[in-house]
């Protein structure tokens, strides 16, 4: 999985949840809901107000390396394995990498690392914000389970 070493973002965390379903499907699910997800005119208004680097979705799709999404730069793709978005606004630069490990035929881990750098005193604010408050975790949770049920949801049987 990319790391974001490399670039010397710190470790922030690692979450992952089970899904009901194979590899393929949950690969189409993850592309489905993040492109649905970052595209929403929410994600978008987040991207200006943050002062992201990327504020539009541009790029082919299915999403590839190089393509954009709201707040996001598509770093690496390899499908069905790994999915790897980087960016950077007033307060931080991040990375998440989605990876998809095969369990069984209709059972894959669906993780996803996150690694960011909070720089200067309003960095710090906003790691608390986001970080210490918890709601990064509330939010990325959301959105894997969000993929799980794609996946796991009628289409993919």
């Amino acid at each position: 999985m990319a790391t974001g070493e490399e670039d010397g973002l710190p470790f922030i965390d690692r979450l992952a949840v089970e899904v009901g379903a194979g590899r393929e499907a949950t690969w189409a699910a993850l592309v489905e809901v993040l492109t649905r997800s970052l595209e929403s005119r929410g994600s978008r208004l987040g991207a200006r107000v943050l002062g992201s680097a990327v504020g539009e979705a541009a790029g082919p799709r299915p999403i590839e390396a190089g393509a954009t999404l709201p707040g996001f730069r598509v770093a690496a793709v390899e499908p069905p394995v790994e999915l790897v978005l980087d960016g950077s606004h007033r307060f931080a630069r991040h990375e998440m990498a989605f990876a998809l490990a095969e369990r069984g035929p209709r059972d894959t881990e669906l993780s996803v690392e996150t690694r960011a750098d909070f720089p200067g005193p309003v960095g710090t604010l906003y790691r608390a914000l986001v970080i210490g408050s918890r709601g990064h975790v509330l939010v990325t949770m959301r959105l894997l389970r969000a993929v799980r049920r794609e996946a796991e949801g009628p289409r993919s049987r």
